[in-house]
């Protein structure tokens, strides 16, 4: 009998998603009865618009769209991701140097897919999405984690990332807004980023998907317009699902180089072939259109996000800094663990979301799976009421601490 792995090492060595896992076994135990409340999955709980549901109905009626397209995406949405991407953000492209998506997550995976070498290293601050660590490993990156903490807004430095930097450094991933923190870099701490990035000759691979929602005095930057001198060393990362409530209709797109996206494009007519043509007709609509749909999310975000970041702060042992950009808090909880609570003393910060969650009823996703234990994810996506309730709960349990 054969003694090799039935699943290759490069397979087994993949993560679950941790945010998806946890809203899985919040949804199950909601099946069941229990009155869970979740904070784990990061998507809007907002109907997609109706414009675009439309439009998505007229594309599944048009024979045309029955058939194979393009691998890289219909023409028209190339071209408007474009025009949308110089009227947001200020940045340039030809359709040429577009390609569309199965989601953003598949952008991610080709981005770096198409960019590293075995043994190349990427540069990446943690907190980090729990997606980025899984791509770079399957294309055969080394990560090399630049931990940030609450004392800085979970922001790098310069400093930092050039302590962190060798010869084999090739990629610098640049995420503003931030999941999971929320952090927004300003245009200075951008620019500087930026420049020092171009001085050293890296790549810079920016995750935008979150770049409609920032609040009070942030702003959204972005990193390959407002460094010039970065050239043709730049990846955008993008997508609809956040900004139009689409998280489900699955349709993201990376902008860069004509050369990488060619060869990405390439990765893609043997992985997926062309992203669902009613999901791209719909998605067409959605960024040819204006963005009153997300100023009316953002005003909700903003309102929860000021009151899960007060509720949070009340908790006795929790420290939430307050998040500028996306719909996330992440406090830290290093002062609760190891201490009793329920007859237990959860070890960690894992350990201690499950406790939550078996005695609060209350679904959070524990640092670990960001890179950095002692913290929670909560995600204020949400309705108001339950966020208040959830919340509420939580501090409850976590006020019988000793």
């Amino acid at each position: 009998m054969s003694t090799r792995s039935r699943i290759s090492a490069r397979i087994s060595a993949i993560s679950e998603s941790a945010t998806l896992a946890v809203d899985a076994k919040a949804k199950a135990m909601k099946a069941a009865g229990r009155p869970v409340i979740g904070f784990g999955a990061g998507e809007p709980d907002f109907p997609t618009p109706g414009y675009i549901v439309e439009a998505a109905i007229e594309a599944a009626r048009d024979p045309r769209f029955h058939k194979y397209t393009p691998a890289g995406g219909l023409p028209e949405l190339k071209q408007a991701i474009a025009a949308k991407t110089l009227r947001d953000s200020g940045y340039a492209a030809e359709a040429a140097q577009v390609l569309v998506t199965n989601g953003g997550k598949q952008a991610v995976y080709e981005a770096f897919a198409t960019l590293l070498d075995p043994g190349d290293e990427v540069l990446v601050v943690a907190p980090y999405w729990t997606t980025y660590p899984e791509a770079i490993k399957l294309a055969g990156g080394v990560q090399v984690d630049v931990v940030t903490d609450e004392s800085t807004g979970y922001l790098a430095s310069v400093d930092q990332l050039e302590a962190a930097r060798t010869e084999r450094t090739k990629v610098l991933l640049f995420v503003s807004p931030s999941n999971p923190t929320g952090a927004v870099y300003s245009r200075e701490e951008t620019v500087a980023i930026g420049r020092w990035a171009a001085e050293h000759g890296l790549w810079v691979v920016t995750d935008e998907i979150y770049e409609h929602l920032v609040y009070g005095g942030a702003e959204f930057t972005s990193i390959a317009t407002a460094v010039p001198e970065l050239g043709d060393r730049v990846v955008i990362l993008n997508g609809v699902a956040k900004t139009y409530a689409m998280t489900g209709w699955r349709v993201g797109w990376m902008i860069g180089p004509s050369d990488v996206v060619k060869a990405a494009t390439n990765l893609q007519s043997h992985a997926t072939s062309n992203v669902s043509n009613v999901a791209q007709m719909a998605a067409l609509a959605a960024v040819s259109g204006d963005l009153s749909a997300v100023a009316e999310m953002r005003t909700a975000f903003d309102r929860r996000r000021q009151t899960m970041v007060r509720m949070l702060n009340e908790i006795p042992g929790v420290f939430c800094p307050e998040p500028k950009g996306a719909f996330y808090a992440y406090p830290s909880v290093k002062e609760l663990i190891g201490k009793e609570l329920r007859g237990r003393r959860p070890q960690s910060s894992g350990e201690l979301a499950e406790l939550i969650l078996e005695e609060a009823e209350v679904a959070v996703v524990p640092g670990e799976a960001f890179g950095t234990p002692g913290y929670f994810r909560l995600s204020y996506a949400l309705g108001d009421n339950d966020l208040a309730e959830g919340v509420s709960r939580m501090g409850k349990l976590l006020a019988e601490a000793r």
